[in-house]
């Protein structure tokens, strides 16, 4: 009998863990690429939307409030650069990212320039 109801409860915490590793918000963060995050670090909106565009291959990140760079996973550089296409701003990109941090780098969900 005690394990009838138990398994129904172990099911839904398994089910609820993903839950439970829910999404980060980094709202009017610094857009920055590799390789010009320590050239900017600290004066972040003198980088260029051209130089980020001419940059790309080199990848993606942001400054977080703590000033700690943190890469973008391969979706979110995808949606970094398809952004910056479609800016009219030409320096100063901050964008609001939601993901997951795992370790030094975001695993994007979406990304918007603000």
């Amino acid at each position: 009998m005690m394990i009838k109801r138990l398994v129904p409860a172990l099911a839904l915490v398994v089910l609820a863990l993903p839950a439970l590793a829910a999404a980060e918000t980094w709202k009017d963060v610094p857009l920055i690429d590799h390789n010009c995050a320590a050239k900017f670090k600290g004066n972040t909106d003198k980088h260029t939307t051209s130089c980020l565009l001419r940059c790309a291959s080199s990848g993606y990140g942001v400054y977080t409030a703590d000033g700690t760079w943190v890469k973008l996973d391969k979706k979110g550089n995808e949606e970094a650069l398809a952004a910056l296409k479609e800016t009219k701003k030409t320096d100063a990109i901050r964008v609001t990212v939601t993901g997951e941090k795992e370790g030094d780098t975001i695993k994007v969900a979406t990304l918007k320039i603000d």
